[in-house]
This record gives C-alpha cells, sequence and structure tokens, in this order.
C-alpha cells in the first residue's frame, strides 16, 4: 500500500512534528510512505493514481486548480483521505471544492470568558465532550470508545448532510457569547466519494491532543478504514 503524508501550511498547527507521530504507524502497517510539503503531487495524475491513502496536514495555505482536481479525482477513484483539526478542516478556505470534497469547515473555536484571555492560544483552550453518535458507537473507526474530555480548541464545523457524524461536541450558550442555544458540531466524520473514504477528526490542535490515547487510536483507526479497498465499499 502506498502512503502520501502531505504537510506545511500554517506553521502553528506544527505540521512535520504532527505527521511525524503517525508515520511510524504507517510504515509499520506496511505502508510505502512519501511525505510531500505542499499539494502540487496532487497534480501528478500517474502518482496519484497508485496512492492508497493520503494523510493530509495543511492549515489554511493555498491550493491550485489542476493540484484539487487531481485531489478530488484520487478521491472519487478509490483513494482514502484523512486528517486532523486544521490540517483538514481548515485548509484551501478559498476552494469551495476542496470545501464540497470535505464536508464540513472549520468556522471558529470560542474562546474563555474575556477577562481570563491574555493574548495566546490558550485563550481558545475549553474543556468539552466528544460524545459518541449511534453511528460511532459501532463503526470501525470508533467501536469501544466511550465519550471522553479534552481540553483544547472546540472547533464549531459548517457542515452538509452528506458526511456520517461518528462523534460529535456541543457549544454552550455563554454570557459573553452572541448565540442564544447550545450548538452541536460534528467532531469525528466520515464521507464517501465515488470510490473514496475521507474521515476526518477535528481535535488536533497540539502534539499532546494526537498523543491523547482516544483522539491517537481514532486517527490511526481512521487511517486504516479509509485506505483504499480493492472493492470500493
Amino acid at each position: 500500500m502506498k502512503a502520501l503524508v502531505v504537510r506545511g501550511g500554517w506553521e502553528g498547527h506544527r505540521p512535520v512534528e504532527a505527521t511525524e507521530l503517525y508515520v511510524p504507524f504507517l510504515k509499520n502497517n506496511g505502508y510505502d510512505v512519501r511525505i510531500e510539503e505542499s499539494p502540487a503531487i496532487y497534480a501528478d495524475q500517474a502518482e496519484m493514481s497508485e496512492t492508497d491513502l493520503i494523510v493530509q496536514c495543511m492549515t489554511m495555505s493555498t491550493i491550485e486548480r489542476d493540484q484539487l482536481a487531481g485531489l478530488r479525482e484520487a478521491v472519487r477513484t478509490g483513494t482514502g483521505f484523512t486528517g486532523w483539526h486544521g490540517g483538514i478542516a481548515d485548509s484551501y478556505r478559498a476552494s469551495a471544492d476542496y470545501l464540497q470534497l470535505v464536508g464540513g469547515q472549520f468556522a471558529t473555536h470560542p474562546s474563555k470568558e474575556p477577562a481570563l484571555c491574555g493574548g495566546t492560544e490558550d485563550d481558545n483552550f475549553l474543556p468539552y465532550t466528544v460524545t459518541m453518535t449511534e453511528l460511532g458507537q459501532g463503526h470501525p473507526i470508533t467501536a469501544g470508545i466511550g465519550d471522553f474530555e479534552l481540553e483544547t480548541e472546540q472547533y464549531w464545523v459548517l457542515h452538509d448532510d452528506l458526511i456520517d457524524v461518528l462523534a460529535t461536541t456541543t457549544h454552550p450558550v455563554r454570557p459573553w457569547h452572541p448565540w442564544h442555544r447550545p450548538i452541536t458540531s460534528p467532531a469525528i466524520w466520515t464521507r464517501r466519494w465515488g470510490d473514496g473514504r475521507i474521515v476526518v477528526t477535528t481535535p488536533g490542535h497540539s502534539l499532546d491532543v494526537l498523543e491523547n490515547p482516544n483522539v491517537r487510536t481514532i486517527i490511526e483507526r481512521g487511517i486504516l478504514w479509509a485506505t483504499r479497498t480493492a472493492s470500493g465499499s
């Protein structure tokens, strides 16, 4: 099996260090791993046709039209696509076609009470629960993993109805925020696109979150589940 790791974009998500956490897992499971520092490889039709899985960690950044077309075609014809946090759910903000492919887009991560904010990244670190859905309780990616707690960025996600939600997180009403009822966002989802499988895991802002046993297990299982299958089903 061939795995392609595509990393880069905003350095705050530590794309090199974050992806290096999972390269040993890929190699130990029999993947031949290629690492690229930009999405330019997506435009290489020959290379993409032989790629069984893409692990992307590319927060924000930009993508050219031929690169995105290559990515979409690869997934449509069976290449798996997975990633975590902003590396997949906040990539290529200017591309509606990328958003359609992935099915969900980071909108914000609500902050602490303003009086407690000091202008550092942990202003947006809140305690929250990742809650398994009925589908998630029996899915190969999340089966046996109960609801769990994190204290990190809690993603508010804009999404469509083609995603299959394995876990959610709920943003409560707080006096300093303008919404008037709790908002539930998908926290982990899968998506079928043609013959391809997509897995998005929204926790993963920092290395300690990626090393959380629940988060790491979900990402690793998602890698295996998304990989190209002979049947495409």
